[in-house]
């Protein structure tokens, strides 16, 4: 890997990008607006090298390049050696090479799990986990709402999101600090301190062989036992694939919606209008959450190319890694109208901030009940609230990009 952004700023983001330029990770759309217009899938050598493409038609199309571009490493930075050996001893013992099915998988063995895990957030399953959301929510606000200040991230958004998927898992909620830290140590601070993920990636198999031991033994109505009775390909699943598969669901069920809710407060704490309008027209939620999905669209997902693949004069090789920049095709003015603002009652919205193909979102269903819980129950509760320190805003980047500061101020009551 390349040093690191501080010590060797980006000399043309056409072609020596930084996705974890500090600058970029606050607001990346300026320099998507840029590449869009002259070199619309730059390329660099940091972090591994990669491919970013910015244009919506061309996210349409890599996302049907399938095996050419691969999902068996969906991160956005190469694994470290440590992990690659750690990976290998994997490989040899369970021999297996799909560490966290699907979304690791290629067809034909994508589907198989893909179908196990879809039946827990299809829209009935998701229904009766709102009364336990609301109350999750109600109960958090209820700590600081007397307070007439809170952090809309740390306090509530990331409060929200890992005590609901524990609850789905069958797992403790009362754990989610636990839970988060182990997640960001993988998919935020993981990304560029290797390190870190090798630790808490270790942290998360080890929970759930732990949870999973037990449930063979003495099985319950949740996800993790659920997944023990299931079978893919004819055949039960292995500890291996069970634990890989709750891996990716507590990874993917925290801080992909955390970053979306927190970023949906943010931009309601600095646009009075927005606030007011929602308050006004509380009918308009649904279509609102839609906007602001594709307006601070979190996930942006990895592939490797297996052959090489030409696309609007990019040349792709073997080996290379593409990002596949949801976040940037959604503020394609080509696609959208008014692309570079929020607009609440946006009818014609088809946005990619779940993206699209065979991978899209399986828990979009959950993120938008979510979503929806957590704003509805927000503006409820608090009245006007705006922003306390524009300064002590703070943003992750890389794999899922988020506000984790916001403090907010509001009348106490």
């Amino acid at each position: 890997m390349t040093d690191s952004p501080a010590r060797c700023p980006v000399r043309d983001w056409a072609s020596d990008y930084d996705i974890f330029d500090p600058d970029y990770v606050r607001d990346p759309a300026p320099v998507w607006k840029e590449l869009r217009e002259r070199c619309p899938i730059a390329h660099t050598e940091r972090w591994g090298g990669s491919w970013l493409p910015t244009r919506y038609e061309h996210l349409q199309k890599m996302v049907k390049m399938v095996p050419a571009l691969s999902s068996a490493s969906p991160l956005v930075v190469p694994p470290s050696p440590e992990m690659i050996e750690i990976l290998e001893a994997e490989t040899e013992k369970h021999g297996e090479t799909s560490r966290t099915p699907p979304i690791t998988s290629d067809p034909p063995r994508h589907r198989p799990y893909r179908r196990i895990i879809m039946p827990l957030f299809s829209p009935h399953a998701v229904e009766k986990h709102i009364p336990y959301t609301r109350d999750l929510c109600n109960g958090l606000i209820d700590g600081f709402i007397g307070e007439g200040r809170a952090d809309a991230a740390a306090d509530y958004a990331e409060q929200i999101t890992p005590r609901v998927i524990a609850h789905i898992l069958g797992i403790d909620p009362a754990r989610a600090d636990e839970f988060v830290t182990w997640v960001r140590g993988v998919l935020e601070f993981g990304l560029t301190e290797p390190e870190q993920m090798v630790e808490y990636r270790t942290r998360i198999r080890t929970f759930f062989q732990e949870m999973v031991t037990e449930r063979r033994e003495t099985p319950r109505g949740d996800a993790i036992s659920m997944l023990i009775a299931s079978e893919a390909e004819g055949e039960k699943l292995t500890d291996y694939r069970i634990l890989g598969m709750c891996s990716l669901l507590l990874i993917a069920g925290i801080d992909t919606t955390w970053s979306a809710i927190s970023s949906s407060l943010l931009h309601f704490a600095t646009h009075p209008a927005d606030q007011a309008r929602l308050r006004a027209e509380p009918e308009l939620l649904p279509t609102a959450v839609e906007e602001l999905l594709r307006f601070y669209s979190p996930v942006t997902m990895g592939r490797i190319v297996t052959e090489p693949v030409e696309l609007d004069g990019a040349e792709m090789q073997e080996g290379d890694r593409v990002l596949l920049n949801f976040p940037g095709a959604n503020r394609d003015p080509e696609a959208f109208e008014r692309a570079d603002e929020v607009v609440l009652d946006r009818r014609r919205n088809r946005h990619m901030a779940f993206g699209l193909g065979i991978h899209r979102c399986a828990g979009s269903n959950l993120a938008r009940m979510e979503m929806q819980v957590a704003l509805r129950t927000w503006f409820d509760r608090i009245g006007e609230f705006e922003l306390a320190d524009p300064d002590a805003v703070t943003w992750a980047g890389g794999q899922v990009r988020g506000p984790r500061t916001v403090p907010v101020r509001f009348a106490a009551a």
